[in-house]
């Protein structure tokens, strides 16, 4: 793959996932830090390359753009081990990034990016989302009690996808001491992909 250029910002988890994955497979790229909290995601410039106005967003070469982070995972992913070969282990893995978006993202991110804005309280912040969060991180305990990553026993884009803010969900409120299969599995994607430890994972 021709060296293309990754907008995002290295404070979120979705941009993050994208340059992990990245970086664990060996591209060219170059990193364009966007501050979206000075709106620079509402640029004009910006908004020519995705009028979304959202990062992460990939820049090939021939001016072509790809956003949302788990449609770029899988386009950085595809013909490598990072996308199982066996057709129901690849839907498996399409399974949880379908779900990291509509059940764990919403939740523990969010969460997570209210209590981190100046002066936030607990008493700000909806109770449903510290619930549902709790739930997702249920779900995805059961399925790691048995199994050292989410599906064909090998690190794939869903561990990836799945591990950005589930690594950083003590930020958010969540105690993962209390889901020790995930905790473990934190701390396993992590090193599988040689990034940092976060804190969570070494409580």
């Amino acid at each position: 793959m021709n060296r293309f250029r990754l907008y995002g910002n290295s404070n979120s988890g979705n941009c993050l996932k994208v340059k992990w994955a990245a970086d664990r497979l060996g591209y060219a790229y170059d990193w364009v830090e966007i501050d979206i909290y000075a709106g620079e995601t509402r640029t004009e410039e910006f908004m020519a390359i995705n009028p979304a106005g959202q990062v992460p967003v990939l820049e090939r070469p021939d001016g072509r753009t790809l956003a949302q982070s788990n449609a770029i995972l899988c386009y950085l992913g595809e013909g490598t081990d990072l996308v199982p070969e066996d057709s129901f282990d690849r839907a498996k893995m399409m399974e949880w990034l379908f779900w990291e978006q509509y059940s764990h993202e919403p939740n523990i991110a969010v969460r997570r990016a209210l209590l981190r804005q100046p002066g936030a309280t607990e008493s700000d912040i909806d109770p449903a989302l510290l619930a549902k969060g709790r739930r997702a991180l249920g779900v995805m305990e059961m399925r790691l009690i048995a199994r050292d990553f989410f599906v064909h026993e090998q690190l794939s884009l869903a561990d990836i996808s799945l591990v950005a803010y589930t690594r950083v969900a003590h930020e958010g409120g969540f105690d993962l001491s209390e889901f020790p299969a995930v905790h473990q599995w934190v701390r396993r994607v992590e090193t599988a992909l040689g990034i940092e430890h976060a804190e969570a994972a070494l409580a």
